[in-house]
């Protein structure tokens, strides 16, 4: 009989926390289109990014939901999740997303695909996605601020995507943009970073298992804020190299540049592997704060080790065997 070991990154799909904060928000709303007292406060729920999600159909599960990641990485609140994020489009402050991504259109949505590959053109998001069946995947989130999250991703592998666009032998890495719309995105009208927002991977990296392409959250479509309508998900990268609303994936022969690295490379590599031995220049990568964790007897939650990888070193290492992990970061 085959005896499977567990491995750090697999999560019970029982671990996975209810969609009461769903059930809620949907009873909020029938009883605000059924008294007018509660009718007031329709347009501001209605307007908030947070709940706006549609159930998505058709999501298969996957080992990543069927077993543990452990009892101390149980997912965080949805509410967490949706009003804790970094996406200086919309402000640099952590509740500025989810105040004004509801801005943002995301239908209709295109990505052009172009570079070193067979099927480039302009997809529609529908075209790029749904020919895809969606998966579950419960993934640890590390962002390089030592906060962490543990997210019920939705999406279809990125590996899927890329075998479909036909790269040549001359495609050696992926990279991506965010869209560039002032009116819809305000922040861009700060010149914060150099825009547009871009990321990329190592063909390797892209076409690893655990590399997905999100277009949702706990079952429901991806929030405005999460970076609707599809965004890239690394969970053995820190949280900045998964880039948002997407409009551009392209194959290069050679390293794209990455916004965080043209803005601060002495901060930001282009690997940006959550690697605790590895320390961002202003503060230590050692420990992490887990949103929505226990909290300590003076209400602060709790600090706990960095894992090398994010918890991912088993399937994410043998990519980077023989690579100075300090030099290149």
């Amino acid at each position: 009989m085959l005896i499977r070991t567990p491995r750090k990154s697999d999560v019970l799909s029982s671990e996975i926390t209810p969609h009461s904060v769903f059930l809620r928000r949907r009873e909020f709303l029938r009883a605000a289109s059924a008294t007018s007292a509660t009718a007031a406060l329709g347009p501001f729920m209605l307007s908030d990014p947070a709940f706006a999600g549609a159930k998505l159909p058709n999501v298969k599960k996957t080992k990543w939901t069927a077993e543990s990641l452990g009892e101390n990485d149980k997912p965080t609140p949805y509410e967490d999740v949706t009003s804790y994020n970094n996406f200086y489009e919309f402000g640099t402050g952590k509740g500025d997303p989810k105040r004004k991504a509801g801005s943002l259109k995301t239908k209709p949505w295109t990505v052009v695909v172009d570079g070193h590959c067979e099927n480039p053109g302009r997809y529609d998001f529908d075209d790029l996605i749904k020919v895809h069946a969606l998966e579950e995947r419960v993934y640890r989130f590390r962002c390089v601020e030592a906060w962490s999250m543990v997210i019920p991703w939705v999406g279809v592998p990125l590996a899927d995507i890329i075998k479909r666009m036909g790269p040549t032998a001359d495609a050696k890495y992926v990279s991506f943009e965010t869209l560039v719309d002032p009116e819809q995105m305000p922040g861009q009208k700060f010149a914060i970073l150099k825009w547009p927002y871009r990321e990329g991977l190592r063909m390797d990296e892209a076409m690893n298992p655990l590399t997905l392409m999100a277009v949702g959250l706990y079952g429901e479509e991806m929030p405005n804020q999460n970076g609707a309508p599809i965004r890239l998900v690394t969970p053995w990268k820190y949280g900045f190299k998964s880039i948002k609303s997407i409009v551009r994936i392209s194959f290069t022969d050679k390293q794209p540049p990455t916004s965080w690295n043209l803005s601060a490379p002495r901060e930001y590599g282009f690997y940006s592997n959550v690697n605790p031995l590895v320390n961002h220049p202003r503060w230590s990568q050692a420990k992490e704060r887990r949103l929505g964790g226990p909290t300590n007897v003076f209400g602060f939650v709790q600090k706990r080790p960095t894992l090398m990888f994010n918890g991912y070193e088993e399937e994410v290492a043998a990519m980077y065997k023989d690579m100075d992990l300090a030099r290149y970061y």
